[in-house]
């Protein structure tokens, strides 16, 4: 159907809610879990892409230039594939993708998704935008208040069921106890949220932290002191599995320890965003206070997060935004807000600080901002830290996964140079 003379591509009407199995992009397994479970009892038809081989690339190299955002290549060739694989009927499925609204390239993804449906014969699959800008409209497709909250709880939860994971699935004696444990909550949780999907009581989710957190510390574990490895980046690559070649499972069979950034650390660093550009630039003060209250908002759903984990005493806690925001003035101007812009940097001097000096910076080759902001400050925090063991590596479709990987094992052979040399 199309929106008459506004537009010549389709668009996902109030009807097609009810027909229409809406594809949502992999980036983050237990997030996107959540998001998925979510939309479903908000009403829509909502399944998660979960085709990842080397077809998902080639169809992307079909229809988008190999030139072009690797994640735009591997989010488009991702949903093409599935359309082609016979699994669904292309007169009732609709795809949906995130919309930014920054400078990065990401914000084109649905322009160039739109084309390669066009060239690829699924020109009448309508493309939803998932942004919160008033961007695009999608008369079927509404981010109601109830919807946007329980978004932000899956962010939350998500962050800190990953957390949990990280650090127990290095040391589990039995195999398969970590992922277990994170399964059952993900069913608990959402299973609760299911008996009224349009309120969910914060405080009742809340007050499961402390019995999710023994949970966890119930998993039989391993002493052995493992190597601790941070992973940041770009975004889509730093956190999805097909983006980075599985560099968490690579990692682990490598025998270190997992340390990622949350993504609730992302959403704050776009809402901080808002309230600085009011700042350098002035405008006008609405916008300005929607930021402040959100970010407030935000900080008070990680700090509760934060106080629990402290509480239990067993789990590291992530550094608050706050303490990373207040790291920033040491490195680089937060007027730097291209791609990850100063998030990217600091989040490299944050693991530092933690202890956490082995990081690999994962970038799509040719992100310029990213390129900048992690690469392009590698020396800046070595100047601060010398004990700082990083590795930038680059990924597009023509990377060789064997050189990638042994780039990454010569930072853990240095990072285990390191702690020998410590403990001596």
């Amino acid at each position: 159907m199309l929106q008459g003379n506004k537009s010549s591509h389709p668009v996902f009407t109030e009807e097609m809610k009810k027909t229409h199995t809406i594809l949502l992009p992999m980036m983050l397994p237990i997030h996107f879990t959540f998001m998925q479970k979510i939309l479903q009892q908000h009403g829509y038809h909502a399944e998660l892409l979960i085709n990842d081989n080397r077809s998902v690339v080639n169809e992307g190299l079909k229809y988008v230039h190999n030139d072009t955002c690797y994640p735009a290549l591997l989010v488009i060739g991702q949903m093409i594939d599935a359309l082609k694989s016979g699994k669904y009927d292309p007169n009732k499925v609709a795809l949906m993708i995130t919309q930014t609204g920054g400078g990065c390239r990401a914000s084109n993804y649905i322009f160039l998704l739109r084309k390669a449906l066009q060239k690829s014969g699924f020109g009448n699959v309508p493309v939803i935008s998932l942004n919160f800008k008033a961007l695009e409209n999608s008369p079927g497709f509404k981010l109601t208040l109830p919807l946007v909250i329980r978004l932000l709880y899956a962010v939350v939860l998500g962050d800190f069921l990953m957390l949990l994971k990280n650090q127990c699935k290095p040391y589990e004696q039995h195999p398969g106890d970590t992922d277990t444990i994170v399964q059952k909550w993900m069913d608990t949780i959402l299973a609760s949220w299911g008996e009224n999907a349009k309120l969910v009581n914060y405080k009742n989710l809340k007050n499961l932290y402390p019995t999710i957190l023994q949970d966890f510390a119930s998993i039989p574990k391993n002493d052995e002191k493992k190597i601790k490895v941070g992973i940041v980046g770009e975004i889509y690559v730093k956190y999805s599995p097909m983006g980075n070649n599985h560099l968490e499972d690579f990692l682990l069979a490598e025998g270190a320890e997992v340390v990622v950034p949350g993504l609730i650390d992302f959403c704050l660093y776009c809402i901080y965003n808002g309230i600085e550009d009011r700042h350098l630039y002035g405008g006008k003060w609405l916008p300005y206070g929607a930021h402040k209250i959100a970010y407030r908002y935000f900080i008070s759903k990680q700090r509760d997060m934060i106080t629990a984990i402290e509480k239990h005493g067993v789990f590291d806690p992530p550094m608050s935004f706050e303490k990373t925001n207040q790291l920033a003035e040491q490195y680089i101007s937060r007027g730097v807000k291209m791609g990850e812009g100063w998030l990217l940097t600091v989040e490299m001097a944050e693991l530092i600080e933690k202890g956490v000096q082995n990081i690999v910076c994962t970038q799509p080759f040719g992100c310029l901002p990213n390129h900048i902001v992690g690469k392009g400050m590698i020396n800046e925090i070595k100047s601060k830290h010398p004990d700082a063991n990083i590795v930038a590596i680059d990924y597009d479709p023509g990377a060789s996964e064997v050189n990638q990987q042994n780039r990454i094992k010569m930072m853990l052979a240095n990072a285990g140079r390191n702690a020998i040399a410590e403990s001596v």
